[in-house]
């Protein structure tokens, strides 16, 4: 038998042993298509949130444009878009509707099984077109969620392509990584696989998961360029001002947040008169909610889309009017229960800021680009129950980290503020709609 040299106490190198080795680990091996599919899927979501980010960004400006050349149009315009954009939704792609993060959190259960209807080509396909035809009816949605189940179906197709079994760990991977591609902001990416997509079954990240979220993050860093999604503020806050700030930032956006997350799941359980009407009249339901959102953004003029750019003047200093955070959470909490897809991470973001923005009088001395940051981690963190990724993605889309020790504390305040309304976490009670029927399968 050929033995080739190994090193000195070690098992020696037997062409069997070679052989064995390479059929475990070598080109062929399903553990090598298997990094392969991996790596290739997060390369693709990479490139496919930076589409995607391009053409909603196209699709706001076009609304834009639109409701300022004329004014009043949207009140008629946007409730039938609502209509029309919620029964294409229930007749061609049902499981496109809402966020997003729910039907991954639903697909990771059974991610073979969700191939074929939570994360399939035609969902997503479905998933990103009507998201842009929200947009472009000036719905209160954002990109970062339907980019989440983008990316976990993306990962699908790379491991389909490669012909290997699709397991949790990938599923994490490619929603994690839509966060990641999305935001610019590889470190929120690994925080939101571990305190949301990850938290019903692991706690748990593979190097694999992270190389995914790294790959994908460099690949639209790459595309994109080097930005910073809010604008490289850099917010301080002395502790004298933060002692003072914290306390009510955490409460009162806590208590605002989790009264957001109660009312959405209150909705989509069916544990009110509205829901139940709604259910029994799903496109009457959605014209009254489109024109809820254009009577606000005809009314208002800054609640429309996802409110970057209010949020954004707001960080810098602009003053807002105190109405902006409760008139766009009325306006994004229409747009969610409409039935209609799109997310609500940009969104709340910007009612974050509105609410930062309400707490600016009672600290006139302090930085006000800080209180309203402050506002928004604390509303976000309200919302989704997901203090450390609140952190990580105001930090990171603000270039805020001089600011990370109040915003900690106002996270972590404001997640407990907020389970005194909402004791479930929102996108794992929203997931339970897209909840796949239970089959015997041993995937891990």
């Amino acid at each position: 038998m050929t033995t080739l040299r190994g090193g000195s106490g070690r098992r020696p190198w037997t062409m069997r042993r070679v052989r064995a080795l390479m059929r475990s680990r070598g080109p062929t091996s399903t553990m090598f298509r298997r990094r392969i599919a991996l790596i290739t899927g997060a390369i693709a979501v990479g490139v496919i949130a930076v589409l995607f980010a391009g053409a909603s960004d196209q699709a706001g400006s076009a609304f834009d444009r639109f409701r300022r050349a004329w004014p009043w149009l949207p009140l008629l315009v946007t409730p039938l878009a609502f209509v029309g954009l919620t029964w294409t939704t229930r007749r061609c792609a049902p499981l496109a509707r809402g966020s997003g993060i729910p039907q991954v959190m639903a697909a990771s259960d059974d991610p073979e099984a969700a191939r074929a209807g939570l994360i399939s080509v035609r969902t997503v396909v479905a998933k990103a077109a009507l998201t842009i035809g929200a947009v472009l009816a000036g719905a209160s949605v954002g990109r970062e969620g339907p980019t989440v189940q983008l990316a976990a179906a993306t990962m699908g197709i790379s491991h389909r392509m490669l012909s290997v079994p699709l397991r949790r760990s990938a599923v994490i991977a490619g929603g994690a990584a839509g966060v990641a591609a999305a935001f610019n902001t590889p470190l929120a990416g690994v925080l939101f696989a571990i305190e949301e997509l990850a938290a019903a079954y692991e706690q748990r990240v593979t190097l694999l998961v992270l190389s995914a979220m790294v790959i994908a993050g460099m690949v639209a860093q790459s595309l994109s360029g080097d930005y910073v999604y809010f604008g490289a503020v850099g917010a301080h806050m002395s502790l004298g001002a933060a002692l003072m700030v914290v306390p009510v930032a955490g409460l009162f956006g806590g208590l605002a947040g989790g009264g957001f997350a109660r009312m959405m799941l209150a909705m989509s359980a069916g544990r009110v008169p509205l829901s139940r009407w709604s259910r029994a009249n799903p496109l009457l339901f959605a014209g009254a909610c489109g024109l809820l959102v254009a009577g606000l953004g005809v009314a208002t003029g800054l609640t429309w889309g996802t409110g970057y750019s209010a949020a954004r003047a707001m960080i810098l200093g602009v003053d807002a009017p105190w109405w902006f955070g409760p008139a766009k959470m009325a306006a994004t909490l229409a747009t969610a229960v409409a039935g209609l897809p799109g997310g609500i991470f940009a969104p709340s973001l910007a009612v974050g800021a509105g609410v930062g923005n309400l707490l600016r009088p009672l600290y006139p001395s302090d930085p006000a680009g800080a209180v309203v940051i402050l506002g928004m981690v604390a509303y976000f963190a309200g919302v989704v129950r997901a203090p450390l990724t609140a952190v990580i993605i105001l930090a990171e889309t603000t270039a805020s980290r001089g600011l990370m020790l109040p915003m900690f504390a106002t996270a972590f305040l404001a997640d407990f503020a907020s389970q005194a309304i909402c004791r479930e976490k929102l996108y794992h009670g929203l997931s339970a709609a897209f909840a796949l029927p239970p089959r015997a399968t041993g995937n891990a």
